[in-house]
């Protein structure tokens, strides 16, 4: 999978005008992360570029949770344990994005 700048006009913007367009299921996870940041640097031209570390992290973070907790249909005790993380770190993680279970 990876992740395109570019936005055709029938869709609708995203946050970040970043879209996921499926390709070779078999890269690494850094792969497809380093080819998205390129193309969204290279396709910036002259732009100012701030927040781009808060920009990944939520673009990363928010479908990862989402995705484990679903996995853990909802136990924040399961999803903090595959995740590394104390229930109280993943609740307020959860709260910062919205994301109810």
């Amino acid at each position: 999978m990876k992740t395109a700048a570019a936005q055709h006009a029938s869709e609708p913007p995203q946050s970040a005008g970043l879209r996921v367009v499926e390709t070779d299921r078999t890269d690494p996870l850094s792969l497809c992360v380093r080819s998205a940041l390129r193309f969204y640097l290279d396709n910036m031209a002259d732009h100012e570029i701030t927040g781009l570390y808060g920009l990944v992290m939520e673009e990363v973070e928010r479908p990862l949770f989402e995705t484990v907790l679903t996995h853990a249909n909802g136990n924040l005790s399961h999803a903090s344990k595959m995740l590394g993380m104390t229930r109280s770190t993943l609740r307020k993680r959860l709260s910062e994005y919205g994301i109810e279970r």
